[in-house]
């Protein structure tokens, strides 16, 4: 693939003017230390003794002698080998917007996620679904059904807290990120979780039967066609979006669970706009529209047929790229924490959404963590103003005040704001 990555068009003339005339506007490929790999399959367990200080919650970790057998990897395997075929992600031929603001998300969860917005037909699901080959592995207590992370009490479910506490020890397995797509007939008590029927009629007891947000925890939840979703089911999604927690009450039965994902939308902006609450809580915005080059064209028409004629072969010319990615990402986040950003970016950046008039101080915060991780996912370690260039459309264009007479687009907008404060 000639570039994995680019910019969006507002980005890469705002690049030009930043860079040397020698320099390219679109991001530069990666390079890898060959020695580094971050595949590390943990088979086996990880015991987890707790006890609570008085200020802060203490986690030890201890090795715990379980291992799965090799049946369950033949199982795994096989499981793995009967799922539906995904495209590659380093398959998709443009769309470079797109793609990069999923990467930050994925190097970054706390970036917010990525409303994606574009015309019909133009790979928007098709993407999305992608990234679950790049998604990287992490560490999650066996068996538990809200992905605990057995590291950080703040995603823990409230049943391993408390075996943590009681200084019981935990099996710790790795698994790949979970993506959850949320179909927009789903009902609320699907979303939430509910009461479990089969085991009030059996045992006559009342139990909790967790729902598709307990499953996203610590992963990522689409939905396609946000744009369509039903008003009770944006307020459930923005309780938790905003808490991190999923709260249910039914028939008698109170519980929470923690429920942190990344929100990833996509939509057809001719099929209605989307609530401003729900708009805000995206980190990200990438405008997608239709390729107009034929040459283009025509070489995603035959990528696509070559994909629905064998899919395994089609995926297997791409395994080499696919793993070169996954190993950029997982360098990206394992050297995210090194990156720094100039005082002097900071204050360019709030200037920028000042005088743009963006209300709340998400947009500061959303650009800081989106331009740290595009310098990660480069391979440095210092943000510079090309890489707030590349992203501060992507994380305002959405945030400001809707104009109806205005007719410029509003990333260009960010942009001439962008060439007024760093110039």
């Amino acid at each position: 693939m000639a570039s994995v990555l680019g910019t969006s068009s507002t980005a890469i003339l705002a690049a030009r003017s930043l860079s040397s005339p020698t320099s390219k506007a679109s991001i530069p490929s990666f390079s890898f230390n060959p020695g580094q790999s971050y595949v590390k399959r943990l088979y086996g367990g990880i015991g987890i003794h707790g006890k609570k200080g008085r200020s802060q919650f203490h986690v030890a970790v201890t090795n715990v002698a379980t291992e799965i057998n090799s049946v369950e990897q033949d199982q795994k395997h096989a499981a793995k080998e009967s799922q539906r075929p995904v495209y590659p992600f380093a398959a998709i031929v443009g769309q470079d917007e797109m793609k990069l603001c999923l990467l930050l998300n994925v190097i970054d969860p706390k970036i917010g996620g990525v409303m994606i917005m574009g015309d019909r037909g133009t790979g928007k699901s098709t993407t999305v679904r992608s990234l679950v080959d790049l998604l990287p592995e992490i560490k999650v207590v066996y068996g538990d059904p809200y992905n605990s992370d057995p590291e950080d009490p703040e995603s823990m479910g409230i049943e391993v807290r408390e075996s943590i506490l009681k200084g019981e020890e935990l099996s710790v397995v790795m698994t790949k990120i979970n993506m959850v797509d949320l179909p927009l007939g789903a009902t609320e008590d699907r979303v939430c979780g509910t009461i479990d029927i089969e085991k009030a009629l059996t045992e006559g007891v009342k139990s909790f039967e967790p729902g598709l947000l307990a499953k996203a925890n610590r992963g990522i939840l689409y939905v396609d066609e946000v744009n369509l979703l039903d008003d009770h089911l944006v307020d459930v999604l923005l309780d938790s979006a905003a808490s991190g927690w999923n709260t249910v009450e039914r028939e008698g039965i109170s519980i929470s669970h923690p429920a942190r994902f990344i929100l990833i939308g996509s939509g057809n902006p001719e099929e209605g706009e989307l609530r401003p609450q729900l708009l805000d809580r995206f980190g990200m915005h990438a405008q997608v529209g239709t390729v107009r080059d034929a040459e283009l064209r025509v070489k995603i028409v035959e990528e696509r047929a070559r994909f629905d004629r064998n899919p395994k072969e089609f995926r297997d010319s791409y395994k080499a790229e696919q793993e070169k990615l996954q190993e950029q990402i997982s360098s990206a986040r394992s050297t995210l924490s090194l990156v720094q950003i100039d005082h002097d970016l900071k204050v360019k950046i709030s200037k920028v959404c000042a005088e743009l008039n963006v209300d709340g101080l998400r947009g500061d915060i959303v650009t800081n963590r989106a331009a740290k991780a595009l310098a990660a996912l480069k391979g440095r370690d210092q943000v510079t103003a090309e890489d707030v260039a590349t992203v501060v459309p992507n994380c305002l264009r959405h945030r400001l005040r809707k104009d109806p007479l205005e007719s410029i687009d509003s990333g260009l907008l960010v942009i001439e704001k962008f060439y007024e404060v760093f110039s």
